[in-house]
């Protein structure tokens, strides 16, 4: 019967790329665009890497732009990233460029997946994994499961790192400050006592994460700006995709070097 082929076909392919994907080199939380760069960059790299997104649709702020205008501006420093992922722009002014954010969000999850990230929607990251002093995996949830307060055990999934990509609220930061006692130093960045964020911002908003703030965990996009102290950037995305390549670059560095 074709009806028990398709719900065969589902659970079944289904089931094989969540058994692939309990162990992994990089576990990113948050699909906004900074998250989605990294994992295709990451992927790239043949790195297995796998991106947990809370809502239906990944994608972040970006789907939106700005008060639901469907364009966003990005930064001439980022075109080269918008170049790689056959996205369309066009030349504003001062060096900035406009995208339809409709089309950049499909751009950017059509290549990361295609590059060999999977991505799993409606996960929501309740807790991290923590071995040796180190971030090493992350305790996921489905979505609905939290939002209706159901009390349904989590699975774990291993990670030699683990990059927040959940915006402002820098979710996964604040769960390794809360259970190890840690303070968010938001003034200079980083963990009070461990190692610091780097954030630059100029008149520009060019954000970039690319240090650990604490070992295992990195952070990319808006993030490592609410990490770092920094105000909400609004609907300019180079930072964004900037930060997430930045990110995926520093640890294939690490993971690469013997």
């Amino acid at each position: 019967m074709i009806e028990t082929q398709v719900s065969k076909g589902i659970i079944s392919t289904y089931y094989e790329k969540l058994e692939k994907n309990l162990n992994l080199d990089v576990a990113i939380v948050g699909g906004g665009p900074s998250g989605i760069v990294a994992a295709y960059y990451l992927a790239k790299a043949g790195l297995r890497v796998a991106l947990f997104d809370r809502k239906l649709s990944p994608g972040g702020g970006l789907w939106g732009g700005a008060m639901m205008f469907n364009q966003a501006v990005i930064q001439e420093e980022a075109i080269s990233i918008v170049r790689e992922f056959g996205i369309n722009f066009k030349p504003y002014e001062d060096s900035l460029y406009t995208i339809d954010t409709v089309e950049s969000t499909a751009g950017l999850l059509y290549h990361a997946v295609h590059a060999g990230a999977t991505v799993f929607n409606c996960y929501s990251v309740e807790d991290v994994v923590y071995k040796n002093n180190r971030v090493s995996g992350v305790v996921v949830n489905w979505t609905p499961v939290l939002r209706e307060g159901m009390h349904v055990d989590p699975l774990n999934i291993r990670a030699k790192c683990v990059i927040d990509g959940t915006g402002h609220d820098s979710e996964v930061c604040q769960t390794v400050a809360r259970k190890n006692g840690a303070r968010l130093n938001t003034v200079t960045g980083g963990v009070v006592g461990e190692r610091s964020l780097d954030v630059t911002e100029g008149e520009r908003q060019v954000v970039e994460g690319t240090k650990e703030i604490y070992p295992g965990l990195w952070v990319c996009g808006m993030a490592s700006s609410a990490v770092g102290g920094t105000p909400r950037m609004g609907p300019i995305f180079g930072g964004m995709l900037m930060s997430g390549k930045k990110v995926a670059d520093s640890i294939i560095e690490q993971l690469k070097t013997p």
